[in-house]
């Protein structure tokens, strides 16, 4: 027996002696390269950075990295020069099997900004498999009847290479019996067919042993061995014969089982039992095509066994025997190739790569979300996959390269309006019917703070009594922002202003997070009756927005101003005031008057004048005027009346509790004839005194008329407003006008009564001004408070009371 070594394979010897050759093209930022299979950690590939025109300085701050899906590390980049190097063994047949082309895709992505290149780098082949056959021994029974010529298939070998390197030659050791013969079976190789040339003479020759050597075409040529154990038999004359040596059947995947796959026919010459034969599987048919296929031994039909799949293999080499039954057995032999036809049964896979998420809100049109990869098993109009997006989204997709999209920015975002968008990406491929795979990418959109905090109105009114405890709680300001987080965090704060020849902080403050207004100190309405400032809300954002709203505080009068009496006097100092009268006066005669201020304002300053009962019970013949202050006789003075007369005026206001001041007024009471020198000394001093009245009036006149001028105009305006616009009504809103006459003597008002809640939350509404009548009743007025209640009242009727209003007002005047 001949024993062969093997050649020992020098893989390193080929790669030394093949050139690198880097290439690449720009078009669709795209950058092509090649590398050898095999070589060795750290060879040169190719300047990546300069063909994509990066700068070296650049590679680091703008994150330059290399992406390859499914590739591992196969392939890295020196940071420092730019270049592309082998990292780890690269072996072609290991990453595309037989295919023709393989290539490394890599994604290159650099940020500052966003940008991705894609880079192909081709595997090419070397010779670095030799010819493996699928056993080490083929046997081979051939009976020495067997004519010349007769042909006996065997096994051929297999290259993982490709092209050159994968085309194999054959080689017979030398022998008598037997020559080698190549069979090309359309595109499937090359099959080696062992030929009888000599007869065989079993009783010389039992057993033969022959070496079947297999060579590619690479360089150096590399080769396999296989022994040939050929065992001469003696029977049969005549081997049963298919009509074709090579079948070839075309069928699609996804065939349901028993289906028919081919009906082989073969004939044997010989008669009788030598004549009947049976149909096998060839030993050198795999394991995985016997449970594919399922053969009938004794009519030939060989039907589909299990689950055929096009993307597991695409063709199918099955090799046939058939077996006479005679004495030895005779066995012919024939190829069915099965050509496997692809059908849409593989939906697209869809692989999504977050790159910049959460988006910002304010992120420019263009900017990149994700990456999105689709791929297809099937083949064809099948494997052909388009991408798209849910409509009505503000993102577009990108085709980058060939099934690689960019989901990117179409339009502006705003969060405030959708915060999160559920995206459906739909990979669609082309068969018919057409399938389909989905993936969600969840886009949220991250918040700017691009919303100023907004109070509910521009201005607030508040009512407030004066005299309140310091660090009372008088109103509560309150904004929102549409912003979120740390955006939407309002904080609050005084607009400082000066307030008179003081700040506004030493009257108010607010709480920063609260909204809360507090009054520092007693407020004084005859100090200050309104207090008019800004609350500025400010939200945690950078830069922060704010925004502003306007307080108007009203002090509300308490009484807490005594009357202050006027007497004459240097500077109208505290007294009593001195009358002379005569005793001839008749009875109603003014003899004096009490004249006092209240500095308070509306009741608390309408005042009043009693005259309190003299000591001992006597009755006195003077009385006042109970809003005039005049001191007047009640009868005729007579001779039984003291000569001096001692009178105690009690002046009290109308506030709740009332406050008085009491007025001391001394008369003296003179006889007739005493009465002109009397009486000229006190018209003397009358006269000056009037005459100081006289100056006062004047200016009280005209200030009077003054402001009565304004309040009529603003009456005026006020009725046209009211008659105008529709009635309102709520707390909050302006309350029913009163009216109130005065005497001849003196003057009258108008208040408007303001229903406002006053934020202290003391009792209901109260009027801030009250005007009243010192001696008279109330005039008659129409019944303003029932046409407001009433929500059948026509316009004309409405009409009336506002120009009734206008007539009393004038008339008054």
């Amino acid at each position: 027996m001949l024993v062969y070594r093997p050649i020992r394979q020098r893989t390193q010897r080929l790669l030394l002696s093949f050139l690198l050759i880097a290439t690449w093209e720009t078009g669709s930022s795209q950058v092509h390269y090649s590398v050898p299979e095999e070589a060795k950690h750290g060879t040169f590939v190719g300047r990546i950075a300069q063909d994509l025109g990066l700068e070296l300085v650049e590679l680091v701050p703008r994150l330059f990295r290399v992406a390859s899906k499914g590739r591992g590390d196969l392939l890295e980049v020196n940071l420092q020069n730019g270049i592309l190097f082998v990292n780890s063994r690269i072996d072609r047949e290991e990453l595309c099997g037989r295919s023709g082309e393989c290539s490394i895709h890599l994604e290159v992505i650099v940020d500052r900004p966003l940008q991705v290149f894609h880079v192909e780098v081709e595997v090419k082949d070397i010779n670095d498999n030799p010819p493996v056959f699928s056993v080490s021994e083929q046997k081979l029974s051939i009976y020495e009847s067997r004519l010349l010529d007769s042909g006996f298939p065997l096994e051929g070998a297999s290259d993982a290479d490709i092209g050159e390197n994968a085309m194999l030659t054959y080689r017979l050791s030398p022998n008598d019996f037997f020559t080698l013969d190549i069979i090309n079976k359309k595109d499937k190789g090359k099959f080696p067919v062992l030929v009888l040339r000599k007869l065989l003479d079993r009783e010389e020759n039992p057993q033969l042993q022959l070496l079947l050597t297999a060579t590619d075409g690479g360089k150096p040529e590399l080769m396999g061995f296989v022994t040939l154990l050929i065992l001469v038999l003696d029977a049969n004359d005549n081997a049963p014969l298919f009509d074709r040596s090579v079948y070839e059947v075309k069928m699609y995947e996804n065939s349901a089982n028993q289906t028919l796959v081919i009906w082989l026919n073969a004939s044997d010459v010989d008669e009788g039992i030598n004549k009947e034969i049976i149909y096998s599987f060839s030993s050198l048919v795999p394991p995985s095509t016997r449970r594919k296929f399922l053969m009938n031994e004794s009519t030939g039909e060989i039907r589909v066994n299990d689950a055929i799949d096009f993307e597991d293999s695409n063709t199918y080499e099955i090799h046939v025997d058939v077996t006479d039954k005679g004495n030895p057995p005779m066995v012919g032999h024939c190829t069915v190739l099965v050509e496997i036809l692809d059908e849409n049964d593989n939906s697209p896979e869809v692989v999504v790569t977050s790159l910049a998420l959460p988006v910002r809100e304010d992120a420019q049109v263009g900017t990149v979300l994700a990456l999105i990869s689709v791929s297809d098993r099937d083949s064809g109009a099948n494997g052909q996959v388009t991408c798209s997006l849910t409509p009505h989204v503000p993102f577009k997709l990108v085709s980058t390269f060939k099934n690689y999209y960019s989901m990117v920015l179409d339009s502006a975002l705003d969060r405030e309006s959708l915060e999160n968008y559920e995206v459906v990406v739909t990979a669609r491929d082309a068969g018919s019917p057409s399938l389909s795979a989905t993936a969600t990418v969840s886009v949220e959109v991250a918040d700017v703070n691009d919303n100023a905090p907004a109070f509910a109105q521009p201005e607030y009114t508040v009512f407030v009594k004066e005299n309140n405890p310091p660090g009372c709680h008088i109103f509560t300001v309150s904004a929102w922002d549409a912003d979120a987080q740390e955006n939407a965090l309002v904080s609050y704060s005084l607009v400082e202003r000066r307030v008179g020849e003081r700040a506004l902080s030493s009257y108010v403050s607010v709480h920063a997070e609260s909204g809360k207004v507090y009054a520092l100190q007693p407020l004084d309405h005859e100090e200050l009756e309104l207090l008019q400032f800004q609350v500025s809300a400010r939200d945690a954002g950078v830069p922060p927005l704010g925004s502003n709203v306007t307080l108007q505080v009203f002090v509300l009068d308490e009484n807490d101003n005594a009357p202050a009496l006027l007497l004459p006097g240097p500077g109208g100092g505290a007294g009593a005031l001195s009358q002379l009268v005569a005793r001839s006066v008749g009875a109603g005669h003014v003899v004096a008057k009490v004249r006092a201020v209240d500095a308070d304002s509306g009741y608390n300053a309408w005042l009043s004048y009693e005259l309190q009962p003299a000591v001992g019970g006597a009755r006195s013949p003077f009385r006042v005027g109970l809003y005039t202050g005049e001191i007047s006789t009640t009868r005729d003075l007579d001779e039984a009346d003291a000569p001096r007369q001692r009178l105690l005026v009690l002046v009290k206001d109308h506030g709740e509790p009332a406050l008085t001041a009491t007025a001391t007024v001394l008369l003296s009471l003179e006889d007739s004839g005493q009465a002109p020198k009397a009486s000229s000394r006190a018209s003397t001093g009358a006269a000056g005194a009037e005459a100081a009245l006289v100056d006062v009036n004047v200016y009280l006149i005209i200030a009077i008329c003054a402001v009565s001028s304004l309040l009529v105009l603003t009456l005026l305006l006020y009725t046209a407003l009211r008659c105008s616009a529709p009635p309102s009504e709520g707390a909050c809103g302006p309350g029913k006008p009163t009216l109130v006459c005065s005497s001849a003597v003196g003057s009258w008002s108008y208040s408007q009564q303001r229903r406002q809640r006053v934020c202290s939350g003391e009792g209901p509404p109260k009027a801030d001004l009250m005007a009243f009548s010192p001696s008279l009743t109330p005039c008659p007025l129409p019944d303003v408070e029932g046409e407001e209640q009433s929500t059948g009242g026509n316009h004309s009727s409405k009409v009336g009371y506002c120009f009734s209003i206008f007539i009393f007002c004038f008339v008054n005047i």
